[in-house]
């Protein structure tokens, strides 16, 4: 989850369309614009907002500071939900293959929304806040499809949209000693957890998540107190504020589908490769939309699986490039670029099952050339997530 739609394309677009990109009055704007703007972001229309895609201190800096320090990121385009009342855990469940009636207070699922077809509506984060209250966060591409899916399943659930709240991503190796300094409680936090702390003040919800793979937090805050509490945060030495543009590099190293992607509606949990957040009594019981194709998926196999590409030399290889064994299209690209991390060019792709054992030698077609990559292990870097000690 996280980022949504073509975040690399609009990086190669932003270079030839700076000019024009000061003029989009159908885009809405964070509670965070202006401060974005006195940092020096560069601002792009993404999922229907002005976003900073990156700011002075440019991608590749931006990606290696949050993979060595901490990096703070507006993903407040997100869509946070509040849904209430009787059986609300169960009723969800009749949309998604999670467990959710199983989820403690305070823990956080990941799932997704499935069509009757068995693909992926969207993929979303579900967090127990207690008897009869969930709390959601789904991507801002898919807010109004999400919401309109919800009301006319969900009967007699209180759905309502937390537009008044913000969210930021507070993501590195140091993200939890600058947190704990201005809120002690989350530095022993349990990974895919939430929990209420006072942070300057305000009472925030922390979960103990994100999608860089690397340990860190998303912080919701009211509006009206996010760019103090943001810039308190900046004002710690470790951190710095990081754009889309490093936020889908992150994501893409650490193996992590991006919706629009990796992720739609043609595209099932079993090609995805995301069975691991389907559990053992909903793979039983079944009783979600798309269940007999994705069922059968898991029991036979998919046609086609989603791999790790790792391109020969340096050109990366972007979404859309097809791939082929021998004269045999078997598969395409759905996000690729430069890994700073890795270090090499790094891609994720949709191929023919029968050719998914890393090492496998494909040719990629790129500017009408075929040029050599292999089947590679995801993720391309270590993921560090949070793991408490016993």
């Amino acid at each position: 989850m996280g980022a949504d739609h073509r975040l690399v394309k609009w990086c190669d677009v932003f270079i030839m369309l700076e000019p024009k990109l000061d003029l989009m009055p159908d885009n809405k704007q964070t509670a965070l614009f202006s401060l974005h703007q006195e940092l020096g972001g560069k601002m792009v229309p993404f999922a229907g907002y002005e976003m900073p895609v990156q700011y002075p201190l440019g991608i590749m800096k931006e990606h290696l500071h949050t993979r060595a320090s901490a990096g703070l990121f507006d993903v407040s385009h997100m869509g946070q939900v509040e849904l209430s009342g009787d059986n609300v855990e169960a009723k969800l469940e009749t949309l998604l293959p999670a467990n959710v009636q199983a989820l403690k207070p305070g823990r956080i699922k990941y799932s997704f929304f499935t069509t009757e077809e068995g693909g992926v509506i969207d993929d979303l984060m579900i967090t127990k806040d207690g008897e009869g209250k969930l709390f959601l966060v789904i991507n801002a591409g898919c807010k109004e499809k999400d919401l309109a899916h919800m009301r006319a399943h969900l009967d007699s659930v209180q759905i309502v949209e937390r537009d008044d709240l913000g969210l930021v991503a507070l993501q590195g190796p140091k993200a939890s000693a600058v947190l704990g300094r201005l809120a002690p409680a989350v530095i022993e936090q349990a990974f895919m957890s939430c929990q209420f702390v006072d942070i300057g003040g305000v009472n925030c919800r922390v979960s103990r998540s994100g999608y860089s793979g690397e340990d860190g937090y998303e912080i919701s805050i009211p509006n009206t107190d996010l760019d103090r509490i943001v810039r308190l945060l900046l004002a710690e030495e470790e951190v710095e504020a990081i754009g889309l543009g490093a936020r889908d590099s992150l994501r893409l190293e650490a193996g992590l589908c991006l919706y629009g992607h990796e992720l739609d509606e043609t595209i099932s949990p079993v090609e995805a490769d995301i069975l691991w957040a389907i559990p053992k009594s909903r793979r039983e019981s079944g009783g979600f939309p798309g269940a007999e194709r994705i069922l059968a998926e898991m029991a036979s196999g998919p046609k086609r699986i989603r791999v790790g590409i790792k391109p020969e030399g340096r050109a990366p290889m972007r979404e859309g490039t097809e791939l082929f064994h021998g004269e045999e299209k078997v598969g395409v690209i759905k996000s690729g670029g430069f890994g700073p991390s890795a270090g090499h060019p790094v891609a994720m792709a949709l191929v023919q099952s029968d050719l998914k054992e890393v090492g496998t030698e494909l040719e990629a077609e790129v500017r009408g050339k075929r040029l050599p990559c292999k089947v590679a292990a995801l993720p391309f870097v270590k993921q560090t997530y949070y793991r408490k000690s016993k």
